[in-house]
């Protein structure tokens, strides 16, 4: 399931807040007809006379209040992901023999709470029946996908060295450009298209200080390059999807709101199915036999829980595995509101950010530490 915001944002990504008085008498265009580069906060098609004095006068609230929305979004989605982060590494603590335990514990576990949320915030009629109506396939599309980019980019980040994986992750945003153009029929300015360059070079930079990558590459196949590169497109893709929902369900909904939740749930949902079937190679690829699965997840649930006395490496749980968890379900549901309110882009510009700022952050297979 995840992101320099100024440098490739502009205003025309920051939804419009407005209310009309007496809608009968003014026409608007549809909401997907608005102008997406419109550097005004609305573009209207046709002339409009506006009389202060007139009874059909209508407001229009500034972008700013949708501007301090998306900052705020884009705030706390900065500051989880510094605590998700951390807490990871925290948690790893207590379970550095168990880390394919926390990620399926994860992995699973979100599916219950998710769906738990979203059954209290239909009985409280936040979500309604037509969101629950929203075609599901795409949700089976979002689920395969990220459990197909798990897979891949699990087998690539096994062969291939530690530094290089972070660079090679960096194709996730041109995925992510790419995609949108095609699906969302997106377009990107000149100043766009340089400033989420710059912010992909300046995270290569960093990444490639002080080390020979082009030496660590050469004792690499091709394949695995590659397939790290294709794993990025299937999560790229994903994300432009989950967007793509949010869209097209303001149509659906006559412009009302998709909760998030939905897109959680279900994308969750559909994601735990697909790597259920895949737990196999995954788990191979990390090393445990596939017959000694039931065994390891009975050791990890026991070492995630601190029981008995056997387990004396697990100093620190539960309490920090479940801060963790914690954390990174409000990293996960904050990132999700990012692509809600700007778009997939930003959001994986934000975790560019983090990663200029916070080189630890950006791993998204780490590996055990030693």
């Amino acid at each position: 399931m995840s992101f320099a915001v100024a440098l490739c944002t502009t205003s025309s990504f920051f939804p419009s807040r407005f209310e009309i008085r007496n809608p009968k008498q003014l026409q608007l265009p549809p909401l997907l007809s608005m102008s997406l580069s419109s550097k005004l906060p609305l573009h209207f098609s046709g002339n409009a006379i506006f009389n202060r004095n007139h009874p059909t006068m209508f407001k229009i609230r500034a972008s700013n209040s949708s501007s301090k929305l998306v900052l705020l979004s884009s705030t706390i989605v900065v500051t989880t992901a510094v605590a998700n982060r951390v807490l990871y590494k925290l948690a790893l603590v207590p379970m550095k023999e168990y880390p394919f335990f926390l990620a399926q514990f994860i992995t699973f576990g979100y599916v219950v709470i998710y769906f738990s949320i979203l059954y209290f915030r239909y009985r409280a009629r936040i979500v309604t029946d037509e969101m629950l109506a929203i075609p599901k396939l795409r949700f089976v599309a979002i689920g395969f996908l990220e459990a197909l980019g798990l897979v891949s980019g699990m087998s690539a980040a096994a062969v291939l060295p530690g530094p290089v994986i972070p660079i090679l992750n960096q194709t996730f945003l041109v995925w992510q450009l790419m995609f949108s153009t095609l699906l969302l029929r997106r377009r990107y300015s000149i100043n766009q298209l340089v400033g989420c360059l710059l912010v992909a070079v300046g995270v290569v930079v960093a990444i490639t200080s002080g080390s020979n990558t082009g030496q660590m590459l050469s004792e690499v196949q091709f394949f695995w390059p590659a397939l790290m590169i294709i794993s990025c497109s299937f999560q790229a893709l994903a994300s432009v999807i989950k967007e793509y929902i949010f869209i097209d369900s303001a149509t659906r909904l006559k412009h009302k709101s998709l909760d998030i939740f939905v897109v959680n749930s279900f994308g969750s949902g559909f994601q735990a199915l697909f790597v259920l079937l895949s737990l196999p190679i995954l788990s191979n690829l990390r090393g445990i036999p596939f017959d000694q699965l039931p065994s390891y997840f009975k050791s990890g649930a026991g070492c995630f829980l601190n029981l008995g006395a056997d387990n004396p490496n697990c100093y620190g749980a539960p309490l920090l595995p479940l801060l963790y968890v914690i954390i990174n379900l409000a990293f996960n549901i904050s990132l999700l509101n990012a692509v809600k309110t700007s778009s997939a882009v930003v959001a994986s510009l934000l975790c560019q950010f983090l990663f200029i700022f916070f080189p630890f952050h950006y791993h998204i297979f780490p590996r055990e530490q030693a």
